[in-house]
C-alpha cells in the first residue's frame, strides 16, 4: 500500500524515506492504485537534467478527465463537485453535481469540436471565475486540446502575446465580468488584443454582464446556444502519458512571459496526491482554494487536484473586499468550508480590517488553512492562525511554483507541527539541496543557500512553449543537473525549511547575504508598518546598500517620519542586526503588485537605482497607477 493519505509524522518520515529511496517504485504505486489507465505504462521514469529530459509513465494512455469525472459517476454522481459561489452575495450559489458536470463537459467538447478544434491545437481561455471557465478547461482536455488559461484581469498586450506565443487557434471569453462593484469589459479587451494575432479563428463567447458588444461576423459566437444543441455524449480521446495537457505562462525576470508546458499523466497523480495530503482531505469535505483559475493555484488545487479525489471544490467570483471585508467568512459560514486555502496578501490585507468582520461569522468548520503565493510572514501568520483558525487548524505554509506544477515543501496538517515563516518539511517525493554559490551542496542543518532539486517529481513542467533552450537555460545551467527553483532559503536545525525570497532578491551588503523577506518580517512588526519591501542599490563601500519602500497603516501618521525611519531600523537592528538596516526609507502610499499578489521588485529596483528609463510593460500590473507616485517621490 502506497499510504496515499498520511496520518502521522512517523509515518511521514516512513513515506518520505521510502519516496526517495525508490522513487520509482513509490510512485509506480500511487498510480497504479488510484487512478484509471486505458493502458499501463512501459517504464515508469527515464530523465536526463543535461537535456534536460523528463519523462514519467511512459508508454502509458490515459484522459485525464476520466479520472477527474467519470470514474466518480458511479459512486459520486450526486455529490456536488463544483460549488460556484457567485461575486454578488444575493445571488444564489450553484451546485453542480458530478453527472451535470459530466455532461456539460461533454457539451462543450463537442462544440470545441463542432469548431474544428482538434487534439493538440491550443485554446485560449480568457473568462472570469465562472463555471464556463472550469468547464472550458476540461472539455479542452477531454478532447485532447492544449489550454491556455490567461488571467482575465490581463491587458490586451498582454493576452495578445500570450496568444501568439502558443499560436491558439480558438479564444474562449465572456461578455464581461464583475469585479466587486465594477465592471469589467472583457471582450473588448479580447478585440483589441485580436488585432494582434492572425492565428484566432474562432472566439466563443459566454453572457455573464449581459452587456451590449461587438460580435465579429463569422468569427465571434455565441456560447451558449451552441451547448444547447451539443450531444452530452463525448468520448475522452486517448492521450498519451507525455502529451501537453496546458501551457501557462510565467512573467520572466526579463519581459517575455515564459509558456510553462504541462503534460498530462505525472501531474494528475501528482496534483492529486498532494492535494489529498497537503490537505488532508476527507470524503465529505468542502474545501476552498480562493485563487484564480488564471493561476497555477487554480488548476492543481481549484480543478485538476480536487476533481481527481472526487472532492467538493468552491469557485468564487469575487473579491475579499466585496461588499465588504467580511466576504470570505461570510462564504465560510454559509458553505460550512472545511479547508481554505489563500494567499498571505489577502491575509494582510483582511488584517488591516476590524476583527468584528471575523467575529460575526462562524469559522467553526475550519479544520486546515493554507498559504500560498509567497512567504507569509510572521505577523500575518499569528492573526490567521489566532483569529481565523482558533489556534486549531494548522496553517499549511506550501511553497511551488507554476514551473513545480504542485506544492514541494509543506506542512502535512495534523502531522507536521508547523514554525511560523517555514514552509518546514518537503513534500513526499521532493529531493530538495541547498548550494552555496560556488555550486557545492551544503549538507547538514542550519545552513542557508539556494534552493534546488536533485531528482525529477511527477508534475515538474516539461519545457517552455517552442523555447527548450531557455528552459535548460532558466532552470538547469547554473546548478549541474539540479533544477534551480530561483529562490534562496534556511534550513534550520531540525531541518525545516524556509523561503528567504528570490536568489535576485538576496542583497549582498558588505559581504553578506541578506535575504529580503526576514527584513520585511522585521519591519511589518512595527505597529505603524502595514506592508514592505525592500531591493538593493549601488553603494561606494558597502557594495550594496538597502532600500525600503514601506506602506503605512495609517496614511495620516503623525509621528514624525524620521523618527519613524529611526525606529524601523532599531527593529531590523533587533531582529536581524545593524548590518541590514536601511539607509533609504520612502513612504509610498502602494506597492506595484502582479494580479496574483506578487511585489515587481524588478520595478522598485530600478527607481532605487534611478534607471527609469525602462520598466518594462507595467500595464499588467494591478496598480499600475502606483508606479509613476514612487517615481515621483523617489529618494
Amino acid at each position: 500500500m502506497s499510504n496515499y493519505h498520511i496520518k502521522h509524522l512517523e509515518e511521514y518520515y516512513q513515506v518520505y524515506r521510502k519516496s526517495v529511496r525508490a522513487p520509482e517504485n513509490f510512485w509506480e504505486e500511487v498510480a497504479e492504485e488510484h487512478f484509471l489507465w486505458q493502458k499501463k505504462w512501459d517504464n515508469v521514469l527515464s530523465w536526463d537534467f543535461s537535456k534536460p529530459e523528463v519523462k514519467w509513465f511512459e508508454g502509458a494512455q490515459l484522459n485525464i478527465t476520466e479520472n477527474c469525472i467519470d470514474r466518480h459517476l458511479a459512486t459520486r454522481g450526486d455529490k456536488t463537485a463544483i460549488l460556484f459561489e457567485p461575486n454578488d452575495p444575493k445571488d444564489d450559489a450553484e451546485h453542480i453535481t458530478y453527472n451535470q458536470l459530466h455532461q456539460r463537459v461533454n457539451q462543450f467538447a463537442n462544440v470545441l469540436k463542432d469548431q474544428g478544434i482538434k487534439k493538440g491545437d491550443r485554446v485560449c481561455v480568457y473568462l472570469p471565475m465562472i463555471p464556463e471557465l472550469a468547464i472550458a478547461v476540461l472539455a479542452c482536455a477531454r478532447i485532447g486540446a492544449i489550454h491556455s488559461v490567461v488571467f482575465a484581469g490581463f491587458s490586451a498586450t498582454a493576452l495578445s502575446t500570450r496568444i501568439n506565443d502558443s499560436d491558439c487557434k480558438m479564444v474562449i471569453t465572456s461578455d464581461g465580468s464583475y469585479r466587486g462593484a465594477k465592471t469589467i469589459d472583457l471582450k473588448g479587451i479580447v478585440d483589441e488584443a485580436l488585432k494582434e494575432c492572425a492565428c484566432v479563428e474562432t472566439v466563443l463567447v459566454a453572457k455573464r454582464i449581459h452587456s451590449d458588444i461587438d460580435m465579429k461576423s463569422g468569427r465571434d459566437k455565441w456560447l451558449q446556444p451552441l451547448l444547447d444543441t451539443a450531444s452530452t455524449d463525448c468520448k475522452a480521446e486517448l492521450m498519451n502519458a507525455e502529451d501537453p495537457l496546458f501551457i501557462l505562462y510565467t512573467s520572466g525576470s526579463t519581459g517575455q512571459p515564459k509558456g510553462m508546458v504541462h503534460t498530462t499523466a505525472g501531474y494528475m497523480v501528482y496534483t492529486a496526491y498532494s492535494f489529498k495530503n497537503a490537505f488532508q482531505y476527507k470524503e465529505d469535505d468542502v474545501y476552498w482554494c480562493t485563487a484564480d483559475i488564471g493561476w497555477i493555484t487554480g488548476h492543481s488545487y481549484i480543478v485538476y487536484g480536487p476533481l481527481a479525489n472526487g472532492a467538493t471544490t468552491i469557485m468564487f467570483e469575487g473579491v475579499p473586499s466585496y461588499p465588504d471585508f467580511g466576504r470570505f467568512w461570510e462564504i465560510v459560514e454559509k458553505h460550512k468550508v472545511n479547508q481554505f486555502y489563500t494567499a498571505p496578501t489577502a491575509i494582510r490585507a483582511l488584517a488591516k480590517q476590524g476583527l468584528e468582520l471575523v467575529e460575526k461569522y462562524d469559522l467553526s468548520t475550519l479544520k486546515v488553512l493554507g498559504s500560498v503565493g509567497e512567504p507569509i510572514n510572521e505577523e500575518a501568520w499569528h492573526w490567521y492562525n489566532d483569529n481565523v483558525g482558533k489556534k486549531k487548524s494548522p496553517i499549511v505554509d506550501t511553497w511551488w511554483q507554476t514551473e513545480t506544477g504542485g506544492i514541494m515543501i509543506t506542512p502535512i496538517p495534523f502531522v507536521t507541527p508547523t514554525k511560523p515563516t517555514y514552509a518546514t518539511l518537503p513534500f513526499i517525493g521532493i529531493q530538495p539541496a541547498l548550494m552555496d554559490e560556488n555550486g557545492k551542496e551544503l549538507k547538514g542543518n542550519q545552513v542557508d543557500g539556494r534552493l534546488c532539486i536533485k531528482f525529477p517529481w511527477p508534475s515538474m513542467a516539461r519545457t517552455i512553449w517552442g523555447n527548450h533552450q531557455r528552459y535548460k537555460d532558466t532552470y538547469f545551467s547554473a546548478y549541474e543537473n539540479k533544477y534551480f527553483t530561483g529562490d534562496g532559503a534556511l534550513r534550520d536545525e531540525v531541518g525545516y525549511y524556509r523561503i528567504t525570497g528570490r536568489v535576485d532578491d538576496v542583497i549582498i551588503v558588505s559581504g553578506h547575504n541578506l535575504g529580503t523577506a526576514p527584513i520585511e518580517d522585521a519591519i511589518n512588526e512595527h505597529p505603524a508598518v502595514a506592508e514592505s519591501a525592500i531591493v538593493g542599490f549601488p553603494h561606494d563601500v558597502k557594495g550594496n546598500a538597502l532600500y525600503g519602500y514601506v506602506i503605512l497603516k495609517d496614511v495620516g501618521e503623525t509621528r514624525v517620519h524620521d523618527n519613524l525611519r529611526k525606529e524601523i531600523n532599531q527593529i531590523i537592528t533587533e531582529h536581524i542586526g545593524p548590518i541590514a538596516k536601511l539607509d533609504k526609507i520612502q513612504f509610498t502610499q502602494g506597492l506595484p503588485k502582479t494580479r496574483s499578489g506578487k511585489i515587481m521588485r524588478r520595478i522598485l529596483r530600478k527607481i532605487a537605482h534611478k534607471d527609469t528609463s525602462n520598466l518594462g510593460d507595467t500595464s499588467t500590473l494591478l496598480n499600475p497607477e502606483v508606479v509613476q507616485d514612487i517615481m515621483d517621490n523617489a529618494l
